[in-house]
């Protein structure tokens, strides 16, 4: 049984990213940081569903926590079929004239590190078995800039130049990397940080009127982890109801 490891699972889309994995047979790896009782939630969905999971507390900028995290479940389970890089590291909402380098600086090391750190974890056992799937969770607002996310869209944008490179690399050993790029996410961690207003004006201005779905998102995720995306690697794939054409 395949294994996959999602980070920042225990809310938001990574929720949906876990339980649509586990439908598919996954067994399910819920990492967060700080939220234990909302991952044991996801776990015990899981398998009360007959499936398998277990959560595991790491904070992915630290090098240690996510070795730990790494060597934890290959001493339980065998090692990571699928990465699914999906945790949020904070950002500041500003304009250029009010930002700080500290402010965009943080995020961009932050993004990069947690990046850099899961995907050096789990490489290496993906190499020796000549097979593996490495999915990241970009935003639009790398492609697409939107007044006042100048520090998620940059960090973003280094992120997604980062997951191209490993694909080149990569390729010969049977592993595929790739970008899952949402548009505003209903019930996404994000949110959290934007007005019901202008949550209405960004719907607004996609063309199915409509924030993306959680599921949407997950069911997207769930394809470039099968066998079915064997051939799909190195692409940014938008899930934006049409705002993300190029």
């Amino acid at each position: 049984m395949p294994v996959a490891l999602i980070t920042g699972a225990s809310r938001g889309i990574g929720v949906a990213i876990a339980l649509t994995l586990a439908k598919q047979g996954y067994r399910v790896v819920v990492n967060h940081r700080d939220s234990a009782a909302r991952a044991e939630d996801v776990v015990g969905t899981i398998t009360a569903a007959g499936g398998e999971a277990m959560a595991i507390k790491a904070d992915v900028t630290v090098p240690g926590d996510v070795t730990a995290m790494v060597d934890e479940v290959t001493r339980r389970w065998g090692g990571v079929d699928v990465l699914v890089h999906n945790a949020l590291t904070p950002y500041a909402i500003t304009s250029f004239a009010e930002l700080s380098w500290e402010q965009l600086g943080d995020k961009l090391d932050s993004e990069l590190r947690a990046a850099f750190l899961t995907t050096k974890a789990v490489v290496p056992g993906m190499m020796s078995r000549n097979h593996g799937r490495l999915i990241y969770l970009s935003a639009l607002l790398s492609r697409r800039p939107r007044t006042g996310m100048i520090t998620i869209g940059t960090a973003k944008a280094a992120m997604d130049q980062f997951v191209r490179y490993i694909a080149l690399e990569l390729a010969p050993h049977g592993i595929t990397a790739n970008i899952v790029a949402p548009t505003t996410v209903e019930g996404a961690t994000s949110t959290e940080l934007v007005s019901p207003e202008r949550l209405r004006t960004i719907a607004a201005a996609i063309p199915m009127q409509r924030l993306a779905r959680p599921s949407e998102v997950a069911n997207t995720v769930a394809f470039l982890a099968s066998d079915d995306s064997g051939f799909t690697t190195g692409h940014y794939l938008p899930v934006s109801g049409g705002l993300g054409m190029d």
